[in-house]
């Protein structure tokens, strides 16, 4: 089994993505229309991420993109991708993006999921070959980022669920963006943030998980924000009172990967999802423990397992191949 991200690998992951990203059907449109004049085709509502189904999966498929380049400048498919930015990453259809943000109705348009994806594309972006993309997506970065700060004072309570409205994972890629960008004060509102919706959080009895279309740990990815927000020794202490039976084993649900039964389902397609981002955060966990500490060996076991279910499944059928690898990759990269 792959258990780092070689070339091989990255550029099976990336041709995967560049079939999707420009397909405009299949679509999910997420936006409310306010009247007739709203009534458009996806490339015309978002002249770049119109593909992958729902923006938000074109955006994480960009995403996964620019980081296959970043990583494998030289891999077959470079060319492609380059190629593949310079035509969609342009002033013009990125103000085209910002036109539908702007819309009156869309205040809530892909909160928090998509906000947080489209800077992690942005914090990949700044540390690209080429600056200019992460400069023509400046605009829309920005407003993403304006709107954290309109949002995030005035939502009173986190949202715990194992799917797009959780609120931990959009934290903790919007982290990516704030270092990328060497943005202080955002950095501060995401931590403040954190520590005020799940500071006070300990035992936790992983109950309810996992769901029936949870892509998402709603108890690990909690802890992987935390991990990612807070200092070494506070995220210690704090995750020592989260998981206090991790050593043991419990709680037993995190243990085992989700059973899949139907790909073809989009629902259901959403615990492969589930296995890979799992992996992704038991990888990411174990590394902020000493190597001695007993429960390093055993996130990693976990990860090894839930890798294991689930990364023959990132092709195969559209219900999951139009975003399974970006998850992939994150848990190949932990």
């Amino acid at each position: 089994m792959t258990t780092t991200l070689d070339r091989e690998t990255a550029d099976r992951f990336a041709r995967i993505a560049l079939g999707h990203v420009e397909r405009e059907y299949p679509q999910k449109p997420g936006h409310v229309l306010a009247g007739e004049s709203d009534v458009q085709s996806p490339r015309e509502t978002h002249p770049v991420f119109f593909g992958s189904f729902d923006w938000h999966s074109c955006v994480h498929g960009y995403w996964m993109l620019v980081r296959l380049l970043n990583r494998f400048p030289d891999m077959p498919s470079a060319e492609a991708i380059r190629a593949l930015l310079t035509r969609r990453l342009t002033g013009e259809s990125i103000a085209g993006e910002c036109a539908t943000f702007d819309r009156p109705m869309n205040r809530g348009f892909e909160r928090p999921y998509g906000w947080g994806w489209l800077l992690k594309l942005a914090a990949e972006l700044e540390a690209a070959e080429d600056n200019r993309f992460a400069e023509a997506l400046r605009p829309l970065s920005d407003r993403i980022v304006a709107r954290f700060h309109e949002f995030l004072p005035v939502a009173t309570y986190p949202v715990r669920v194992g799917t797009h409205y959780n609120t931990a994972f959009a934290l903790r890629l919007a982290a990516d963006y704030g270092d990328a960008v060497r943005d202080q004060i955002f950095i501060d509102l995401l931590r403040t943030t954190a520590l005020r919706w799940y500071g006070k959080d300990q035992n936790c009895p992983a109950w309810g998980e996992p769901s029936g279309d949870d892509f998402l740990s709603s108890t690990l990815i909690e802890a992987e924000c935390m991990r990612r927000l807070l200092p070494a020794s506070d995220f210690a202490d704090w995750f020592a009172r989260f998981l206090p039976g991790l050593a043991s084993g419990e709680p037993e649900t995190l243990f085992a990967p989700a059973a899949v039964s139907d790909r073809s389902d989009g629902k259901i397609a959403h615990l492969d999802g589930l296995n890979l981002s799992r992996a992704w955060c038991w990888r990411s966990l174990a590394i902020s423990v000493a190597e001695t500490d007993a429960r390093r060996t055993i996130m990693n076991a976990a990860a090894d397992r839930h890798m294991e279910a689930a990364l023959a499944h990132v092709a195969g059928d559209y219900m999951g191949e139009h975003w399974l690898a970006s998850f992939a990759v994150l848990a190949l990269e932990a």
